[in-house]
C-alpha cells in the first residue's frame, strides 16, 4: 500500500466485486475505507450465496471499517438537514468528512454535498 487513503461507497464495493476493471485499477495499491454502512449493505444482499459471502467478507476484512462516532453523528445531521440525500449516503459521506479523505462513489447525490472530496465516476 502507498499510505493514500480512499473510502469507497457500496455501489463501488459492488462494482469493484462484480470484476469492474476501472474500478479495479482506480483502488490498485490504495488503503480502502469503508463505513459500516457499507459492510451492512453487502452482507445483507437478499438470497447471498455462501461462496458470494465469502468473497464480500474477504473483501471487507482487507478494508479498514469505520464505525459511527459523535463527529460522524453530528456530522450526518447537518448534510440531512441541508441536503436532500439518504442516511446512508450521509453516513458515508459525513465518515469521508471526518476522516478528510476522497469518496470514491458513482453515486450522483453526493456531488450534492459541496465540502465532500468526491471522486465521482461512470459506469
Amino acid at each position: 500500500m502507498n499510505g493514500i487513503n480512499l473510502m469507497i461507497d457500496t455501489n463501488t464495493a459492488i462494482y469493484l466485486l462484480n470484476g469492474n476493471k476501472k474500478i479495479a485499477d482506480l483502488l490498485d495499491g490504495k488503503n480502502i475505507c469503508i463505513s459500516f454502512i457499507t459492510e451492512l449493505e453487502l452482507l445483507s444482499k437478499p438470497n447471498i450465496s455462501s461462496s458470494e459471502k465469502k468473497i464480500i467478507t474477504a473483501f471487507i476484512n482487507d478494508c479498514t471499517i469505520y464505525d459511527i462516532n459523535y463527529a460522524v453523528k453530528h456530522k450526518v445531521i447537518e448534510l440531512k438537514q441541508s441536503t436532500k440525500i439518504k442516511l446512508p449516503d450521509a453516513i458515508i459521506a459525513s465518515t469521508a468528512l471526518w476522516l478528510n479523505i476522497p469518496l470514491v462513489s458513482a453515486d450522483t447525490d453526493m456531488k450534492r454535498i459541496k465540502s465532500l472530496n468526491l471522486i465521482s465516476f461512470e459506469i
